[in-house]
């Protein structure tokens, strides 16, 4: 039979769906009808919307619906690609990059959680919220740090004000995020959920950050071996997201990282390192591409991720640095942040 959330195909003795968590023994329910071109965020007529997509009731731009594949490089050394993959109906994953100066480049990769309702509109909101968060905070001449706790927490907010309806899905929409701030050698990044951050140098690949799931933490607490975990209807459950139904100071995962040679830095969706769950996985794919050219590269890793059945929307963001610098500018350090455990 098929999931009645995702429309995947799953056992009849399944209690779970393996591709979006969706409870198969709850009691479904028929979705309403999208009325017309209603605000997306508050829910106001159609004709509170303006010629370039703003609601006035709320100042929310009306998103769109991405079916199939975005491609984004503002710069040579700065590329990402978001696709519907191949089972999926629309593409829950959001990307955003930025360059704010020569010196800093923002990355902020989201994906929509697809039990919630509206969960295509949470990542993209979302993305745009902490990007633009970010980038005021560094023109005010904050740290790193703060402003990647800024930008976490302003999508957080963002997310948590869209409207829905309870008697649609008691889930409100919801999505994980992984958002990195380059300041020339220094990387912060921060997160909730599992979307994941990699460093990729010539000789192998790193994973920098640590899943918010069910999965990584019952391992950790010795609860169940690996392999048990990966047989658990909960195996794919993430423990923390942005949200509503989150806590107002569920503070994001952080870390900082010094790049200590030329490579690549990666953030991606579990689209993509669900086929590749080791690092060296990783590093393999980006020696299988062939160029040094991160749209090139992102591409590749697309393909590879839908040839292995592209069972999910598929979202990475690519930051090459072609060789490390001695020093950082002053606008750009960072304290140091603790990696959760």
């Amino acid at each position: 039979m098929n999931c009645h959330q995702c429309g995947a195909i799953v056992a009849t003795s399944d209690r779970f769906c393996e591709e979006c968590g969706a409870n198969l023994t709850a009691p479904t329910v028929e979705p309403k009808q999208i009325i017309g071109n209603s605000c997306q965020k508050c829910g106001a007529d159609p004709s509170n919307i303006d010629a370039d997509r703003y609601c006035i009731q709320c100042g929310f731009r009306q998103v769109e619906n991405l079916s199939e594949s975005i491609e984004l490089q503002p710069a040579p050394n700065l590329a990402g690609v978001s696709d519907r993959g191949r089972r999926h109906h629309q593409n829950e994953d959001a990307i955003a990059l930025k360059i704010v100066d020569p010196h800093t480049h923002i990355i902020v990769v989201c994906d929509g959680v697809s039990s919630s309702q509206h969960p295509e509109l949470a990542s993209q909101t979302a993305v745009a919220a902490c990007i633009a968060k970010i980038e005021t905070a560094i023109h005010q001449g904050l740290d790193a740090d703060t402003a990647m706790l800024q930008g976490i927490s302003n999508a957080m907010t963002a997310v948590a004000n869209i409207a829905f309806d309870p008697q649609v899905n008691d889930s409100p929409p919801a999505t994980t995020i992984v958002a990195a701030i380059v300041c020339d050698n220094i990387v912060t990044i921060g997160w909730l959920g599992d979307s994941r951050a990699y460093w990729i140098s010539p000789t192998k690949s790193l994973q920098l950050t640590a899943d918010d799931s069910w999965m990584r933490e019952a391992v950790a607490a010795g609860e169940v071996t690996l392999a048990e975990a990966e047989t658990s209807p909960y195996a794919h459950a993430i423990t923390r997201w942005l949200g509503a139904d989150v806590a107002d100071d569920d503070k994001p995962n952080s870390i900082t990282f010094t790049i200590p040679s030329a490579g690549y830095l990666l953030l991606c969706t579990d689209g993509l390192w669900n086929y590749a769950p080791d690092p060296a996985d990783i590093y393999h794919l980006f020696q299988q591409a062939g160029d040094i050219n991160p749209s090139t590269i992102a591409r590749h890793l697309i393909r590879y991720a839908n040839q292995k059945g592209g069972q999910d929307n598929i979202t990475v963001g690519i930051f090459f640095r072609a060789s490390p610098l001695a020093n950082n500018p002053e606008p750009c350090k960072s304290s140091e942040f603790k990696t959760p455990t």
